[in-house]
């Protein structure tokens, strides 16, 4: 595995705190990673085909729906044969809300639907990481790696 991209959405910092924290982990395991912050980083979808792996995430905005900046990018993935592709979907979520994560989940479901392969298990965090969960991070990061090369 030679790069992975990164894609996220976030609006408090929340989930660009998470893809940090992955990007870091990565990284320290010599591969390269391109990460985007969606709606306003120049990224286009073309460019998924480029990469050896992909990981999006994303808060989720009111009672389950996808942030306004993220819509365009969940249009074009509907046009795309993701086939083979390894995907991993994470983001913040807020417990309050009736759809935790809802999302995350729309991407999830999206993606499976365009063909992509999904190595890793979604991964939601509380809001703000803490600490502990730095770790849970780490461990999606290396799990995605794991099983991107199989």
């Amino acid at each position: 595995m030679e790069s992975i991209t990164i894609l996220y959405a976030s609006m408090t910092g929340n989930t660009e705190e998470i893809a940090e924290i992955i990007e870091s982990y990565i990284e320290k395991q010599g591969i390269k990673v391109e990460r985007f912050q969606i709606g306003f980083d120049g990224f286009e979808v073309e460019q998924l085909f480029e990469t050896d792996g992909v990981l999006i995430g994303t808060y989720t905005d009111g009672d389950g729906d996808l942030p306004f900046e993220a819509e365009d990018l969940y249009d074009e993935l509907e046009e795309l044969d993701l086939t083979g592709i390894p995907f991993g979907l994470f983001g913040s979520c807020d417990s309050m809300y009736t759809f935790y994560g809802g999302a995350i989940d729309s991407f999830e479901t999206l993606v499976k639907e365009c063909g992509a392969n999904i190595v890793v298990p979604t991964l939601k965090i509380e809001l703000s990481p803490e600490i502990e969960d730095i770790k849970t991070c780490e461990s999606f990061a290396a799990t995605f790696i794991e099983k991107s090369q199989k």
